[in-house]
């Protein structure tokens, strides 16, 4: 991805983040909750494999009527299961939901955050409940400005009705925002679609395949490997 031209970032008042991806490592987090549902029922399987089939089954939950987060996951995890030929018990599903809370912020992600509070408002637009997305931001030790969740909304990202209700908080005209995400899928391309501008926080720019998230089609604004570069061009000293 190429930028379409070079952003200012001194016009922006707000940036708004997605979390689980961009923050939260939750690729990470998703392998470690998978790891021991595999080892008990004895199945051997590629990470990155693991994640793909995740991505689509997710997708496809986060698609239908409402659930929340946690019985995405699971179904997730059921999904998986399925297509590996074993089914998880009730236990297992209900501590793979629950994971969340455990998943690890990438490193960079708070020292960012603070310096990019100095300069701007930030919020937050995150696919998750409430109660879980609470746990994550204790990680991040950040005090965002706005947080607007799947569970406040009803629906998940990239539903545009996500990001009508993040506009509807911030109260600001679209230009003054900016937006920053890892996904392509569930964020850049809505985004696109709504007149917002965006980063892409590329994680995965060193591995192949778009990980636990489906493929999609967006050309971001512009492109950093990870938080503490968009950082240090966003809030420089």
């Amino acid at each position: 991805m190429h930028p379409q031209a070079p952003l200012d970032y001194g016009r922006f008042e707000a940036l708004t983040f997605d979390c689980y991806g961009t923050l939260i490592d939750w690729e990470a987090g998703l392998t470690g909750a998978f790891t021991p549902v595999l080892r008990a029922h004895e199945i051997e399987a590629d990470g990155e494999d693991i994640l793909a089939r995740y991505a689509r089954y997710e997708a496809a939950a986060e698609a239908g009527p409402y659930l929340r987060y946690r019985d995405v996951l699971a179904a997730g995890l059921r999904g998986v299961a399925g297509e590996l030929g074993f089914e998880p018990t009730a236990a297992e599903a209900a501590a793979f939901s629950g994971s969340v809370a455990d998943w690890p912020a990438f490193p960079d992600s708070t020292a960012a955050l603070e310096r990019l509070k100095s300069r701007f408002r930030l919020g937050v637009l995150t696919n998750c409940d409430d109660d879980l997305f609470a746990a994550s931001n204790e990680r991040l030790g950040v005090e965002f400005d706005w947080i607007v969740t799947a569970q406040q909304v009803g629906s998940y990202k990239p539903n545009q009705r996500n990001f009508e209700v993040l506009f509807e908080r911030l109260g600001l005209p679209r230009e003054r925002i900016l937006h920053v995400a890892q996904s392509l899928f569930h964020d850049h391309a809505p985004a696109q679609r709504l007149g917002l501008r965006s980063v892409w926080i590329d994680r995965r720019h060193d591995r192949p395949g778009s990980g636990a998230t489906p493929e999609a089609s967006a050309v971001p604004d512009a492109t950093f490997p990870d938080m503490a570069s968009f950082a240090a061009t966003a809030a420089p000293d």
